[in-house]
């Protein structure tokens, strides 16, 4: 059994398979609603129901309050269709944007290495290439879980065969210790994707600020290759925070960079107290991009992808540095724990 949704305001028309959520049926039919956790967590795949009914599914009582319910509101990603239905969606118009089918893929992982103590690099070679835009992520097919686990891919939109996923432990999660304890080189791995609108807005013509924290590097770091690969004379400053050094992976990759393209600077920012034998910069990302751009970051695009608190300090640190909401794209991390979190709520800004 299938029904039809039909999409305001573009007038697009999704086949949607019973039980299959709406954001799903729509990206694998090449249709984009904004979307970001996927969970039902964020809030940034609300869309109204203007006729039909749906089942809600498991949308957080953050993001979906029971009055947005009563106003006929519903989350894309954890909505499904009752019978065939009409919603309308706050879709923006991006000339840099491409949509791109999700599809499911069959690979092997070819290497498995430990970038840090706690952040695992495993590497996937894909029966058949993934179209993606760098920043973009995808499912990751857990085996024993019933839901994938989004990553972000960190290599290139140039290698679309084999790509790269860091993932973090999550010492209190489900899957990922699971996945660090046996994931293992010739292993078959399912994925899906690719998902999200994390990427440069080449068009703006601007230079770009990336921050990013932890294995937030990762969505940064495809774009960035990617600019540099395609020949890309635009200013790019990267901040990476990190605790210590033993948390700051592919530094050494960074540096590298930054000797061969002028245009390319490289910021790694530690934030523990006792550090020994470094001469970098310590503190927080925020602060030190604010010290080397001396309070104003105006003419830029700001790309930020880690933590919510390291993003909601970045943000605060932008627009006091004459940056605003239209500059600044972000990627926050959320977890299934966060279901149960009075601090998720609907971003202020999009989460892309």
């Amino acid at each position: 059994m299938s029904y039809q949704v039909e999409i305001e305001p573009t007038g697009d028309v999704i086949e949607v398979q019973d039980g299959q959520t709406i954001l799903d049926a729509a990206l694998r039919q090449g249709v984009y609603i904004p979307h970001a956790c996927s969970h039902g967590l964020c809030g940034t795949c609300k869309v109204e129901v203007l006729e039909g009914e749906v089942d809600y599914g498991a949308a957080s009582p953050f993001a979906l309050m029971d009055i947005e319910k009563d106003e006929g509101k519903c989350l894309a990603c954890t909505a499904t269709p009752m019978e065939d239905c009409a919603i309308e969606a706050d879709i923006d118009e991006e000339p840099d944007a491409r949509t791109i089918p999700v599809q499911d893929f069959m690979g092997t992982v070819v290497e498995v290495k430990d970038l840090t103590p706690r952040i695992k690099g495993i590497f996937i070679e894909l029966d058949e290439e993934i179209d993606f835009q760098a920043g973009q992520y995808i499912q990751y097919y857990v085996p024993g879980f019933e839901e994938p686990r989004a990553f972000s891919l960190c290599n290139s939109s140039n290698n679309k065969k084999i790509i790269e996923l860091n993932i973090a432990l999550v010492p209190d999660g489900e899957a990922t210790p699971w996945i660090h304890k046996n994931v293992k080189v010739g292993a078959r791995r399912k994925i899906a994707g690719p998902y999200g609108r994390f990427f440069v807005r080449e068009s703006a013509n601007k230079p770009m600020i990336f921050f990013a924290g932890g294995s937030g590097l990762s969505s940064p770091k495809s774009m960035i290759l990617e600019q540099l690969e395609n020949g890309s004379t635009q200013q790019i400053h990267l901040f990476h925070g990190a605790r210590n050094q033993e948390e700051l992976y592919y530094s050494d990759m960074f540096e590298k960079l930054a000797e061969e393209y002028e245009n390319f600077t490289y910021v790694p920012v530690l934030s523990d107290n006792d550090l020994e034998n470094w001469n970098g910069r310590t503190g927080f990302v925020n602060d030190a991009a604010n010290e080397i751009f001396e309070n104003d970051f105006s003419g830029s695009k700001a790309y930020l992808c880690g933590p919510p608190p390291m993003i909601d300090a970045c943000i605060t640190t932008l627009m006091r540095g004459r940056l605003f909401d239209r500059d600044i794209y972000t990627e926050k991390f959320f977890s299934k724990a966060d279901l149960n979190s009075t601090s998720v709520q609907s971003p202020l800004f999009k989460s892309i």
